[in-house]
């Protein structure tokens, strides 16, 4: 028991005797569960769920965490159960063991799939309650103080993850205290030399300054105690980690970033915040653009201050940063202050941060919903852990929060993920803004929809909340599986014959789906569709390996339109009208070529079942590419006269190279637009009437390569 001894008269500070009683059986439990079990340091384990409890204990959190705490590893380690847990301590404490316990019981396919599993389990849980993130903080907090007796490779690894993904948690729930811990310790593993290196600047460089951080404290507290404001003044150290952030980051030298000196002031009151500041810029000049109130503003994690920089003594620049003591308390442990979670019948109390902390955890089960993978989820969280904020507002005047960078397409699907889909246009002040540039602070923006509007795969490029990079992604993601539901679907029945699909028995179908392993029907033909399945070799086994099926019993009806699944080939440009076979392409779907294209002549011998015989559709609409090779003599003006007989015809080229062949005589390649083989004759038939020109033809990539050759 002498090991619970330090926690237990931290809790008897601020807990009642029946709720110490409480976590102490929690301790007896543990510490009988992991008798016998070492840490790689040496220690018993028990010393590390204490630790754990001891860094909440330091937060004032409630019993049901500490018990949590003392228990967290038990369900992972040991023979308890979540349902013995919860029969000893109650659900609650079940509950959030099991939130923070890793998924043991599951095999993955890799450790980083694990790892991607294990933390959007533990951010599903975190939803639920937010102790179990709290808990977790804490347990890495204690993992990363003993990480010296791990191998290297295992520090970096952990220093890493603890940097990417637990730092940033916390920042993002506003508790510094524990983030600035986890950086500094994340830093030390991950890179010991660069972090020996830049500590021993720092105190050389701290003794330097010390008489100039004196005395600018003192002038700081004359001029507040003479406008009469109680105040306590600090000189605010900057932290390795981000001193190594700024100078890579921002390309600085070291110098340049210790030439700033920082001072935090904590007062009484709110009023007393903008008074001071007041003060502050009456004792020295500010600099302009360096002023951001976030008390009137809180940040995206509650934090609330005034910031303001100044040109101090000697003309050095000096920070400052105003706040009541309550907003001092809520910047080192945000969510973690003062956090109830009392009886029902209790008045339960809410913060800035933790209001914004559930905004957040909200938009998480958002982003869980949307996301196809557990790797995607953690992606899509990284993202939104580095928040640094602008404030736009909508038409009537909300105000809405967005990522720095953020543009018109991220504000439309924060207000709504409906908005952001029909996006078509934006108005910026009531002016015309482009979708793809980035918005500023305390601008209006008006989105317009249209009804027959969809997400553009290029909005990806420039999107950077994690909300909308997921939910366009999801939409493209559900068409390209609709498009390629019905392409599979009308191979299959084209593959078929004179059988109709509808008249196969369903036993038939459901074998099928269980021999290829697909999950139902609709994923085999979508596969079908994209070119993973061969239409084929699926129908004969719908209908028995022994079913004779010919694929050019008839042809497929193709209407020309270039979409997600169908596309034409550059090596041959077929156009309507051409003689075409369709080639499957795995994940491309199908590529259109001609029937006597050089490139498909192998694959037709070797592979006859991925190359289908097509017919283009009566209705045709659209442009196609065609490719011609024009041999001619080359004289001033020429090649202007070929550019305006080719627009002459209704035809626009896209590209154009030329190729020497002797003196004076040159192959010039086009590829021009046209609609059908007809307006392709018409366009050769007046460049052969140019005196200069003395051949045409059709070109295609592979004749252009062997001509090359």
């Amino acid at each position: 028991m002498y090991l619970f001894e330090g926690l237990k008269q931290k809790i008897e500070a601020y807990l009642p005797p029946d709720k110490v009683a409480d976590t102490q059986r929690a301790f007896i439990v543990a510490r009988d569960a992991h008798s016998g079990q070492m840490r790689s340091s040496g220690d018993p384990y028990i010393t590390h769920p204490i630790a754990v409890a001891g860094i909440l204990a330091n937060m004032r959190l409630d019993h049901e965490t500490l018990m949590a705490a003392l228990l967290h590893d038990v369900i992972e380690d040991t023979h308890h159960s979540k349902e013995d847990l919860s029969e000893q301590f109650g659900e609650t404490v079940g509950e959030l063991v099991e939130g923070v316990s890793k998924l043991e019981k599951i095999h993955f396919s890799s450790s980083q799939e694990a790892q991607a599993e294990n933390f959007r389990k533990m951010m599903m849980a975190m939803v639920q309650d937010i102790r179990v993130i709290l808990i977790k903080l804490a347990d890495r907090t204690h993992n990363m103080r003993t990480l010296g007796s791990l191998r290297p490779d295992k520090r970096r690894r952990i220093a890493r993850e603890t940097l990417e993904i637990y730092a940033p948690i916390a920042h993002r729930l506003g508790i510094h205290e524990i983030k600035n811990e986890l950086e500094e310790l994340g830093f030390q593993a991950m890179y010991p030399m660069r972090y020996r290196a830049l500590g021993n600047a720092v105190r050389q460089a701290r003794g330097n300054r010390k008489e100039v951080i004196e005395n600018t404290r003192k002038e700081v507290e004359t001029r507040l105690a003479a406008v009469e404001i109680n105040a306590t003044v600090t000189g605010r150290e900057k932290h390795l980690y981000s001193i190594y952030r700024k100078m890579k980051n921002k390309e600085l030298l070291f110098n340049e970033v210790m030439d700033i000196y920082a001072f935090r002031v904590v007062v009484d009151s709110v009023d007393h915040c903008y008074r001071a500041l007041g003060a502050m810029h009456g004792l020295y000049k500010p600099i302009e653009n360096r002023f951001k109130d976030y008390v009137a503003i809180p940040r995206t994690n509650g934090y609330q201050s005034l910031h303001t920089s100044l040109i101090g003594p000697h003309g050095i620049p000096v920070e400052i940063q105003i706040r009541t003591n309550e907003m001092d308390q809520m910047a080192d442990k945000g969510v973690a202050a003062h956090w109830l979670y009392k009886d029902a019948k209790e008045n339960n109390d809410t913060t800035t941060a933790q209001v914004r902390a559930r905004k957040w955890m909200q938009s998480l089960i958002e982003l869980q919903q949307s996301a196809s993978s557990s790797f995607e989820f953690v992606e899509n969280v990284k993202t939104d852990l580095f928040p640094d904020e602008i404030y736009v507002f909508t038409p009537n005047g909300r105000i809405i929060e967005l990522p720095l960078g953020a543009t018109a397409v991220d504000f439309a699907y924060a207000v709504h993920t409906d908005v952001g889909n029909s996006c078509v246009g934006v108005k910026v002040e009531r002016r015309t803004f482009s979708l793809s540039k980035p918005l500023e602070n305390g601008q209006t923006i008006e989105i317009i929809t249209s009804p027959r509007a969809k997400p553009n795969a290029n909005w990806l490029n420039f999107v950077v909340s994690a909300k909308a990079r997921s939910h366009i992604r999801h939409y493209l993601k559900n068409q390209r599986s609709e498009e390629a539901i019905t392409m599979g679907n009308r191979l299959l029945r084209h593959a078929l014959g004179s059988r109709k699909l509808d008249e196969v028995p369903q036993e038939d179908i459901d074998r099928v789906v269980m021999e290829t392993k697909h999950n139902n029907f609709s994923e085999l033909l979508a596969n079908i569709g994209l070119g993973n399945e061969l239409s084929a070799i699926v129908a004969r086994r719908l209908l028995g390996e022994n079913t004779d099926l010919s694929d050019k019993q008839s042809k497929v009806a193709i209407r020309g339109t270039e979409g997600l699944l169908v596309s034409f080939s550059r090596c041959c440009h077929p156009i309507p009208d051409d003689e075409i076979v369709a080639v499957l392409s795995p994940g491309r779907g199908m590529v259109i070529h001609q029937t006597g294209c050089s490139n498909i002549r192998k694959l037709s011998k070797e592979e006859p079942h991925r190359v289908l015989v097509m017919l283009w559709a009566s209705d045709v609409l659209g442009t196609f590419h065609a490719a011609l090779r024009i041999e001619l003599i080359n004289h001033q003006g020429t090649l202007a006269t070929l550019t305006n007989t080719v627009a002459s015809c209704d035809s626009d080229i896209v590209g154009l190279q030329t190729e020497e062949k002797e003196s004076n005589i040159y192959y010039i390649d086009i590829e021009l637009t046209i609609k059908n083989r007809l307006q392709l004759a018409n366009v050769m038939r007046k460049i052969r009437t140019m005196p200069e020109v003395q051949r045409v033809s059709r070109h295609s990539q592979a004749k252009k390569n062997q001509g090359i050759r």
